[in-house]
Parts: C-alpha cells; sequence; structure tokens
C-alpha cells in the first residue's frame, strides 16, 4: 500500500476557531458519554480527512470506542477505519491495527445481521489493503450462508471487491457465487451475485441467462436490468446467441416496470435494424412518455425518440398519431419536444391528419379550466403554421380556423396568427380574397393595438377591389367611432359638464376629499388626503368610458398603430383612385382618410390623450396626409406606397425560405470530411453493434470531453500566463486550460535560489463566481529545481473572473517568506456561443431581461459593416437581422445579435450606428441579460476590442 497512490476524499469544512486540541479529544474518549464519544470521533475523522492526522488518537479510540455497543459509534468508527493511516514509514501495517482486525471480525459474527451487514459493507471500502483483509475472507464466505439477506447481499460484493483487487484471496470465487446464485432466493441477493458474474466471469452470466431464459419476463426488476447489461456486452463481443436476446429483449418490452422497458426498448435497437424490431422500440418509448409520470424522464425518452427517429424515420410513418397522443401531458416542454418530433415526421400523406388532431386541440384550449391554456395555444398555432407554410393544400383548410383567434385576449397567439396569415396571403394570392374578407369581419373583436397594426398593414397590401375598399374604410369607421375624434370627446365632456350643472351651481370649484391610511417608511400611520377637482373627474370619467376598440387605442397613446393605420388607408385611397372611375367617390374615401389622419394628431395633442403624441408618429401622419393632398402631382410616391413595402416583404420572406430551405440540404446531406488516404470502413466486417449510442463507455467520454481532445501546440502557447518576474526567487508561470465547467492551471515553479526551499505552498484566490476546488499542497523544492502543480477552478456562471494568488515558503532562517502573483483574468468567450433565436423571442426576452449596460461606439473603422463583423467576431455573437434588411449602402446600420452560455444564460445586443459625413462612425451597443455579470462582462469586452482595433489601426 505504500507505493499506491493514497485514496482522494472530499475536503470537509472545519471551523478553525473551534479546533479543539489533542488532549480534548483524548479526554472525550476516555471520559465522555457514547454522544461525547461520537461527537469526538466525527471531528477526529474531519481533522484526518482534511490532511491533519491524529495517529496519537489511534490507541485511545481502540481502547474506548471499540467496545461500546452503540450502532451510530461502530458505523462512526468504520468511517475513521477507513481514512485513519494504516502504516508506518516503513510501509509496514501499524501493530495497533491487528486489534482493528480482530474487532472486525468479531463484528462479522456477532448476532445482530445490520452489524454484520455494515462492517460486510465496511470491507468494500478497505477492498486495497490485502494484509487487513487475509484474515478475514473464511468469515466473509460463511456470511453467504447467513439466514438474513441483508447479510447475504452485502457479503456477495464483499466478495466482489476483494476479488476484483486479490483474486488469490478468494480463486474459486466465480464457482462459489455461481453456486449461491443457483440456491439463492432472495431478488437482491441474486441481483448481486448476477452482477459479480457478469464483471468477474462473464461466460458463467451468459450460462445463467439462458438457464432462466424461459421465465425472464417474470424475475425482479434490478436482475431484469442486470440481464439487458449482459446482453449488451455479450452481443458486443459478436456472440453466437443474438437471435436468443433478441428474444429476450422482445419479451422485456412488455415488463411491468417502466425502467427495464426503457432499457430493452435502448438495447434492441444496438442488436438490430430490422424494422419490426425498431418499431416495437418507438412504440414502447411512446407508451412510456403517455403512463409515465416524471416530466424529466419524458424529455429523455423522447429524445431518444427522436434520435432513433432522425435514423429510421421512413419506420416511423404511421406512429405519427401515437406521438401526438403525448399532447396530453399537462407539460409545455413535453407538448413543445412531443410537437417538434411530430412536426418532424409529418409528410404529404399524413398532414390532414396531423392539422385535424391540432385544430381540435386548439378548440380544446378555448375552455377556461384548460390547463396552461394560453402557452398551448401558441403552440398549436405554431405548429400549423408550420404545416401550412410547408404543405400548400392545408393552408386553406387553417387558415379561416385560426382567424377566429384575432381576437384572442392573449396577445401572443394572436401575434402569431397574423404572423402566420400575413405569410399566407403573400405565399397564396387565391386566397386573398376570402382571407382579407374575413380579415375585414374580425377587424372590431380585436383587443391589442400590436394585432391591430398587423391586420391593417395586411388590409393595406392586398384589399385590391373596390367593393373590398368600401368595406373596409366601414369597418375602420366602426372601430373608430364618431369622427372626429376630438370634437366627439370633447361634446361628451361638455355633456357631462351641463348634466353636474343642473344638479347646482358652482360645482367646478367644488373639490371632492378623499383620506385613507398609509404607512410611513419609519412604520408609523398617517392619514393621507387627497383633493380632486369635479372637472378633473370628468375627464377621467368621459377617458374610462366604453369606447370603439381602434378609438380606445389610439386615446390610450399607442400612436404607432395610427401611424399604421395613416399608412392602411394612404393605400387603400391610391389603389381605389387607381381601379375605380367614379372621381367623386376617391375624392369622398381620400377627404374622410384625411379627416381620420387629422383627428389622430389632433387627439393625441390633446388631454384627452393619456399619453401625447410622439414627434416620429406626428410626422409619419403628416407625410400621408400630405401624399393624398398631392395625389394627381407626385405620382413617384404612389410605388413606394403600392409596390414597394409589399416588394420589402415578398424578399423577406424568400430569404426566410432560402434559409430554411438550406438548413434542411446541410441536414441531408451532412456527411463527414475525409481525408483521400483514409481507410475504408466496412459495416458488415465490423463487429460493433449498429447503434453506436449504446457504447456507453464512448458515451462517458464524449460527456467528459476525454474522446475529442484536439491539443494545438501554438494556440496552448496562447494561454501560457506568467505569475512572476524573472528576477523573482521563484519563477512561476501557467497554462491556463478550460474544460466545460471547470479551469485547470498547470502551474510550472522554477527554484532560481541555491537553497532548498522547503513548506512552499502556492496558495490561490478568486475574484467573480469561481471556486477553488483542492486545498493548497505543501512541497519541497531544491536548488534549481522544478515543480508542477495543478489547480482546479469551478466555474458556475457566465462572468469575468481573477485570479490571484501568492507563494509561500519557508526560508533557511525558518522566516516566511511570499511573491505576490499576477492577476490571472479568465476570457468569458470561451463560454459563449452563438446561438439563433426568433424575432418574437428576442423582443420577448428584450423586455424581460432588467440588466442593460450601454457602450458607446469608439472606432477608426469606417464601414458599418464592417464594425458590425468585428463585433460579432469580438463578442462570439451571432446576428438576428437579416441580410437582406442591410444590404445597400447606407449610412445607418441597426442589427440585432444573440448568444448562449454554456450555462443556459442569454445575451442580447442591439447595435446602432450612423456614419457622420466626416467618415468616423458613432453610436452605441445596448447589451441586455438576466444577470449583470455577463452584461457588464460583454461591454468590457467589447470597449477593449475597440482599444485593440485603434492600436491595430496606428501601428
Amino acid at each position: 500500500m505504500s507505493n499506491q497512490e493514497a485514496a482522494c476524499y472530499t475536503v470537509v469544512y472545519e471551523d478553525s476557531s473551534e479546533a479543539p486540541s489533542t488532549q480534548d479529544l483524548r479526554n472525550a474518549l476516555q471520559k465522555g458519554s457514547d454522544e461525547a464519544k461520537i461527537d469526538a470521533l466525527r471531528k477526529i475523522i474531519v481533522l484526518t480527512i482534511n490532511g491533519n492526522a491524529q495517529p496519537q488518537l489511534l490507541m485511545p479510540i481502540i481502547q474506548y470506542c471499540m467496545p461500546s455497543r452503540s450502532k451510530q459509534l461502530k458505523k462512526l468508527l468504520h468511517f475513521y477505519w477507513e481514512v485513519c493511516p494504516k502504516y508506518d514509514e516503513n510501509g509496514k501495517l501499524k501493530q495497533e491495527m491487528i486489534l482493528v482486525v480482530n474487532a472486525i471480525r468479531n463484528d462479522l459474527q456477532h448476532p445482530n445481521e445490520y452489524i454484520r451487514g455494515a462492517t460486510l459493507r465496511f470491507l468494500q471500502k478497505i477492498s486495497r489493503d490485502q494484509e487487513l483483509l487475509e484474515p478475514l475472507i473464511p468469515i466473509c464466505r460463511s456470511c453467504l450462508e447467513h439466514r438474513h439477506s441483508y447479510v447475504r447481499k452485502n457479503a456477495v460484493f464483499a466478495v466482489y471487491t476483494i476479488y476484483r483487487e486479490y483474486e488469490t484471496l478468494i480463486p474459486d470465487a466465480p464457482e462459489l457465487i455461481q453456486t449461491f446464485l443457483a440456491a439463492e432466493s432472495d431478488a437482491t441477493c441474486k441481483r448481486n451475485a448476477f452482477v459479480f458474474l457478469a464483471n468477474c466471469a462473464m461466460p458463467k452470466a451468459v450460462e445463467y441467462v439462458t438457464q432462466v431464459h424461459d421465465q425472464i419476463g417474470s424475475l425482479d426488476e434490478l436482475l431484469q436490468i442486470a440481464i439487458i447489461d449482459v446482453i449488451r456486452l455479450d452481443c458486443k463481443a459478436d456472440s453466437t446467441h443474438r437471435p436468443r436476446w433478441i428474444r429476450c429483449i422482445f419479451e422485456l418490452l412488455n415488463a411491468s416496470s417502466h425502467a427495464v422497458q426503457y432499457e430493452a426498448a435502448t438495447t434492441l435497437t444496438g442488436l438490430t435494424q430490422h424494422a419490426a424490431a425498431v418499431k416495437a422500440a418507438a412504440t414502447t418509448f411512446i407508451n412510456l412518455v403517455v403512463k409515465e409520470s416524471d416530466n424529466n424522464v419524458k424529455l429523455i425518452v423522447l429524445d431518444r425518440l427522436d434520435a432513433l427517429r432522425s435514423k429510421h424515420g421512413h419506420v416511423f410513418d404511421n406512429l405519427i398519431m401515437d406521438v401526438l397522443q403525448v399532447l396530453s401531458s399537462a407539460d409545455i416542454e413535453v407538448r413543445r419536444k412531443a410537437t417538434s418530433i411530430a412536426l418532424s415526421m409529418t409528410s404529404s400523406r399524413n398532414v390532414e391528419d396531423v392539422v385535424s388532431f391540432f385544430k381540435k386541440q386548439l378548440q380544446k384550449t378555448q375552455d377556461q379550466d384548460y390547463e396552461k391554456a394560453p402557452e398551448y395555444r401558441q403552440l398549436l398555432i405554431q405548429s400549423i403554421h408550420v404545416c401550412a407554410v410547408k404543405f400548400s393544400e392545408v393552408a386553406a383548410n387553417v387558415v379561416h380556423a385560426l382567424l377566429e383567434f384575432l381576437g384572442d385576449s392573449n396577445n401572443p397567439s394572436a401575434l402569431d396568427v397574423v404572423a402566420f396569415v400575413r405569410e399566407v396571403v403573400e405565399k397564396f394570392p387565391a386566397l386573398r380574397p376570402s382571407i382579407t374578407e374575413h380579415l375585414i369581419r374580425t377587424l372590431p373583436e380585436i383587443k391589442s393595438g400590436k394585432v391591430y397594426r398587423g391586420v391593417l398593414w395586411i388590409l393595406g397590401e392586398y384589399v385590391e377591389s373596390v367593393n373590398e375598399i368600401a368595406d373596409t374604410f366601414q369597418e375602420v369607421r366602426k372601430t373608430l367611432g364618431e369622427i372626429p375624434i376630438l370634437a366627439a370627446e370633447q361634446r361628451l365632456l361638455d355633456g357631462t359638464s351641463v348634466e353636474d350643472e343642473d344638479k347646482g351651481e358652482g360645482d367646478e370649484k367644488k373639490e371632492s376629499v378623499t383620506t385613507r391610511p398609509k404607512v410611513l417608511a419609519d412604520g408609523t400611520y398617517a392619514t393621507e388626503t387627497a383633493y380632486s377637482s369635479t372637472a378633473s373627474a370628468r375627464l377621467e370619467a368621459v377617458q374610462a368610458a366604453d369606447k370603439p376598440p381602434l378609438r380606445a387605442i389610439l386615446l390610450g397613446g399607442d400612436f404607432f398603430t395610427g401611424t399604421v393605420l395613416a399608412a392602411a388607408l394612404t393605400k387603400l385611397v391610391l389603389r381605389f383612385a387607381d381601379l375605380s372611375p367614379d372621381k367623386k367617390k376617391a375624392n369622398a374615401l381620400r377627404a374622410e382618410a384625411m379627416l381620420i389622419m387629422t383627428s389622430t394628431i389632433r387627439v393625441g395633442q390633446s388631454k384627452f390623450s393619456s399619453t401625447p403624441i410622439d414627434e416620429d408618429s406626428n410626422e409619419r401622419i403628416l407625410n400621408c396626409i400630405q401624399t393624398l393632398s398631392e395625389l394627381e402631382v407626385k405620382p413617384v410616391v404612389h410605388s413606394i406606397f403600392l409596390s414597394d413595402t409589399k416588394a420589402a416583404y415578398s424578399k423577406m420572406v424568400a430569404a426566410q425560405e432560402k434559409k430554411a430551405a438550406e438548413k434542411r440540404e446541410l441536414e441531408v446531406a451532412k456527411q463527414d470530411v475525409v481525408q483521400v488516404d483514409d481507410l475504408l470502413t466496412f459495416r458488415q466486417f465490423t463487429k460493433k453493434a449498429a447503434d453506436d449510442v449504446l457504447d456507453y463507455d464512448e458515451d462517458i467520454g464524449r460527456a467528459t470531453g476525454t474522446g475529442d481532445v484536439h491539443e494545438d501546440f501554438i494556440s496552448n502557447l496562447s494561454r501560457i500566463s506568467q505569475l512572476t518576474g524573472f528576477s523573482d526567487p521563484i519563477y512561476a508561470e501557467a497554462f491556463v486550460k478550460i474544460h466545460g465547467f471547470d479551469i485547470v492551471l498547470d502551474v510550472l515553479l522554477v527554484n532560481q535560489t541555491s537553497n532548498t526551499l522547503q513548506n512552499l505552498c502556492v496558495d490561490f484566490a478568486t475574484l467573480g463566481d469561481l471556486k477553488i476546488v483542492e486545498r493548497p499542497t505543501v512541497y519541497t523544492v531544491g536548488p534549481h529545481g522544478f515543480q508542477n502543480i495543478k489547480a482546479t477552478i469551478k466555474v458556475s456562471s457566465t462572468e469575468t473572473g481573477v485570479i490571484f494568488g501568492s507563494i509561500l515558503w519557508e526560508a533557511p532562517d525558518l522566516s516566511e517568506q511570499a511573491v505576490i502573483l499576477s492577476d490571472i483574468h479568465v476570457d468569458i468567450m470561451d463560454y459563449i456561443k452563438p446561438a439563433y433565436c426568433t424575432e418574437a423571442q428576442f423582443r420577448s426576452m428584450w423586455t424581460e431581461f432588467e440588466w442593460e449596460n450601454r457602450v458607446n461606439v469608439s472606432t477608426t473603422l469606417s464601414e458599418p459593416r464592417e464594425y458590425l463583423k468585428h463585433i460579432m467576431k469580438s463578442t462570439n455573437m451571432s446576428c438576428l437581422t437579416p441580410e437582406g434588411a442591410m444590404a445597400g449602402d447606407s449610412d445607418f446600420l441597426s442589427a440585432n445579435m444573440y448568444a448562449r452560455s454554456l450555462f443556459g444564460e442569454d445575451a442580447l445586443a442591439n447595435l446602432s450606428i450612423e456614419r457622420l459625413e466626416s467618415g468616423t462612425i458613432t453610436g452605441h451597443v445596448r447589451i441586455r441579460s438576466k444577470t449583470q455579470g455577463i452584461a457588464l462582462s460583454l461591454g468590457d469586452r467589447i470597449t477593449m476590442a475597440q482599444k485593440g482595433n485603434k492600436a491595430t489601426v496606428k501601428t
């Protein structure tokens, strides 16, 4: 044991302010009660684990703790024997351990089965100490025949761990356990014995499975899972029993345990790729998702089902309706995952059934008692949108059903419907008349300003007949109410004043007084009195009165909707003038549209609006008024209204289709690039199972990153940080290696003196969300010697962290000396990766996130597009703004960027810049995130990137 590497234990926190002395611990062990001994022994174990062993207390523990009958004390003694130093400086077993072995032998023969079983479990922890185990082997073997199953199951694993470490101590262990397994009746004991055979004597385990082949469906759950593991391992070795194993796995697909079903289905796809087997496994996965109550398990099984679908898509054609049954789950994440799988399985043969199912589910969400109805409704609308765009034959069937949800009180659902309708009317011209007619009828039912904006834009672009234009004006009139708005509201206010005057004179000067209690900042109570004039009360009453929907939106201060209304009316008037020869009617519509626009501006400047109209909206509406007033003078403006906006949207839809097509082609044609001289692999000649996912050892390698480590010497050099100077007594440098959520510091120390440095340790500390894992270890470094030290630091969030510290050692005169290390700044770019999200998701997160960091642009670059690329490269963010939206030569640029960290944190950025006449770029970058750290870190990163760019240009 002396030449073997010592075991590693977790460092347990100890309070140094209450650290007892050795004498105090000795007195507690010698004179205290069982509770005092338990407390003292617990403190001794913590001290030993943390490197402060107490060898002088070994004999008192043997004297005063071992004779106790307390079960808790015996359990703590097992912990202590595990961690205490058992060997002296020469690697010889300490004499005191003979007494310990004798006590363990007595416990193994104890009449209490709990003490026997606990002691057998303890033997598994000291399986490396051959000298301790050797006298205990006969008693350990005899425990296999004990009457109680708790003792027997622990005895099996004790034999297993001893045989694994020192086969010579129990050379006949496989035959012993095989005999034990044949005679055993307890399920847990049988499972433990079978696990022993599977790991130490695979042929005997296979032999046992062939013997119980007919009863495999009635065995215990744990034993069934162990048998599946043996089948999996045996088939990796190209077993001749494969046909028999496939029949066994098929039988286990109907087991009562969900865990067994999952393992059986996963294993079956590795044993054979036959369509019937794949379909049976998929059906089992679907049934598991439907029947299992744990949502986490549902998501895991759905991931496995999706992976199976990606490899055997043609087998899943008839299972899509079964997958849709998963939508009965109440969890929205499970529904979202199941919908994603169903959409990937949708084809022209089953799309009508899928859409019909979605429509039925959509009707159910209108029930008030339906769980999470708004979120589920939005998911269904988005799914129908995808189906209708992908398969044009169902668009006509679903679009009118979805139009019923435009008046939905859940704003996101209604917005999704608007986005869907807008895309359908662009892609399918034949559906435009019926859709626009339905939209015109739906106008009075809409409640949201955002939905109104989308619907008004669609009507302005795609209403193309004279009768529909007239109908649109009529419905807009209904949703606005009496025009002009300001005069009607003033008349309503004056009418209220006349009624009040009839009740009594001088009411306008009267004031109403309301009092209420209020809690002050210091916790005391006070009375708050509020005075309100009758005039203001009448104005509030007028504002709170029931109004038509579009009128209420305008009076509520949403003048952006007013600008969209003005633009839509302008387009309709211009199109009516082109289509109709009736000049009188065209002039009447123009006058009505101008009256509505003027009324919108005036009410925005009055007291009736909750917020005054903004300058941009005011200017936009005035431009529309000017366009209508110069109807015959400037025909160039007409094409801008009637053609350019529709062309811009068509271009955007075409760009989205192109991007989606490229993504599909990439998925279809995805293949690994190989060199011309690489070896050819023939699947028929390999012994490996067809499904690589089943190789759990490789899975673990991929998960820990050990399977795909590609180190580049040049990039490694760039990660070396110099920690001390060349003239310091100790030269230190560190190689910083990022590994998942850990930072590994490989520190090289060079003793530049002629003295031996004793008790040398490197003490690190951190700032930010970084945490040191190990305690500093003490070293002795000879004259001009080298020492390598590794330190692991855990990272818990994407935030700029700083690692600092010092090197401490003992000088020849026993004085303590130190060298302060340079700081190491952790680059957050190692944890931020480009990501993509939809425009709606970006806007939702932008509104939700509260932390914002604004960085002013300061650069020598003169091209806005070049600056955007520079920022994207510096921050690892992806640009969400379509390329078409930024095309052309312009002095203005606005773009949205997005990235995600390894910890699941979202980072949003908006770049708004302008190129001045002097050629310089000005503007700002706004960064938003849920946490403060990532926003500040990205801002610092952009500032450093701007400084670096300046330095590059100067040189």
